[in-house]
């Protein structure tokens, strides 16, 4: 936890030659050496939100994932200011290693204001406190990459349907859901909470397709990356309050799937809805 605080507290570099303002952070160290994408995610959108007015709260952000990261090394972030209006506040941020961009993202951020206001409902599962943590499922195996799931992660996940870590869902089902929280209080600062919610919402929106197709995390040669991220943040969120994440997958095709999901507060609020395309290689042969 304290680790994904560090990561997001980005260090200001001034301006750069073409206007653009310049933060550095570091990364989580990961088992496989590449940077976690959903901690780019959430590192641009700090990086962007720190050059907004007062007031406004990032309402959208659209990604694309280019290059893996490397954990070893720090990343650049230059945020350009296309448009401050009215309401809204529009940044471009490119996440920098090696002098090449391994993200590029828009966010858009709005002052607090009053509108229409309808939502989806939320599903009935049991509540978290019925489920088991991933250190309970995973904290027996002895592979480093377990190890890290278990006891790393600065997010307590509890998936509702079977997890896929190590074996699949014999159901073939496109769909699941997990509640997700920070496992102690965040700081009172809405752009870090969203910004965490970012983070987090990379974790999981692949295994609906991978559950369809009977794959787990572990399958031998089996590859998945993330290609683009899309969030859309509703209302007000707190992170380290249980939140429920639903996800589906309504398409695969082209060693391409789509994952989709809705983000609700333990009450019943839908703070936030999220889109992903990844790829999603299966090994040669695989059956269906």
């Amino acid at each position: 936890m304290r680790q994904l605080l560090t990561v997001l507290d980005l260090r200001p570099q001034g301006v750069d030659a073409h206007g653009q303002d310049v933060f550095e952070g570091e990364s989580q160290w990961q088992p496989h050496g590449r940077v976690f994408g959903g901690q780019v995610l959430g590192q641009t959108l700090v990086a962007a939100g720190r050059t907004v007015p007062a007031g406004r709260t990032v309402h959208s952000m659209h990604g694309y994932f280019i290059r893996p990261g490397d954990a070893r090394d720090p990343i650049r972030f230059a945020v350009e200011r296309l448009r401050d209006g009215r309401s809204f506040s529009t940044r471009r941020v490119h996440a920098i290693q090696h002098e090449q961009p391994i993200l590029s993202m828009i966010a858009s951020f709005q002052t607090a204001q009053d509108g229409m206001e309808h939502q989806d409902e939320m599903p009935d599962v049991p509540p978290p406190e019925d489920l088991p943590t991933t250190r309970d499922l995973l904290g027996h195996v002895d592979h480093p990459v377990a190890q890290y799931w278990a006891n790393e992660r600065p997010m307590d996940l509890r998936h509702v349907q079977q997890p896929i870590y190590w074996e699949a869902d014999p159901h073939r089902v496109a769909h699941q859901a997990l509640w997700m929280r920070t496992p102690a209080p965040m700081p009172d600062d809405e752009l870090l909470h969203r910004a965490v919610l970012g983070y987090a919402s990379d974790y999981t929106l692949l295994e609906s397709v991978l559950r369809r197709h009977g794959l787990t995390w572990a399958t031998p040669q089996m590859k998945s990356a993330s290609l683009d991220h899309a969030m859309w943040w509703h209302r007000p969120v707190r992170v380290d309050e249980w939140l429920l994440y639903v996800q589906a997958s309504p398409s695969a095709t082209g060693g391409r799937g789509l994952g989709v999901g809705r983000v609700f507060s333990r009450d019943g609020r839908l703070v936030a809805s999220v889109a992903q395309e990844g790829m999603t290689r299966a090994p040669a042969g695989w059956p269906e």
